[in-house]
């Protein structure tokens, strides 16, 4: 008699589709995130560009509007180029 305890191995086929599920699901969260990425918010490049020209302005509240207008200004554009 044995003393050592033996475990329930599972089967192949649970392991593969635990496996299948597991990589469904993790290849699911990451395009719905990049999909996020790409269709909400401004692009980075553009909030740099903005702030870059907004520098010159001394109040932060002339800076923040003039951000803004200039990424409106850059999303129309981008609309209208569609």
């Amino acid at each position: 008699m044995s003393l050592a305890p033996v475990l329930a191995r599972p089967s192949v086929t649970t392991i593969i589709v635990a496996a299948a599920l597991s990589s469904s699901i993790a290849i699911a969260l990451l395009v719905a995130v990049a999909a996020l990425f790409v269709h909400e918010g401004v692009p980075l490049h553009n909030v740099a560009i903005a702030e870059r020209a907004c520098s010159d302005l001394t109040f932060v509240s002339e800076r923040e509007v003039c951000m803004r207008s200039f990424l409106a200004a850059s999303a129309h554009r981008h609309v209208a180029s569609r």
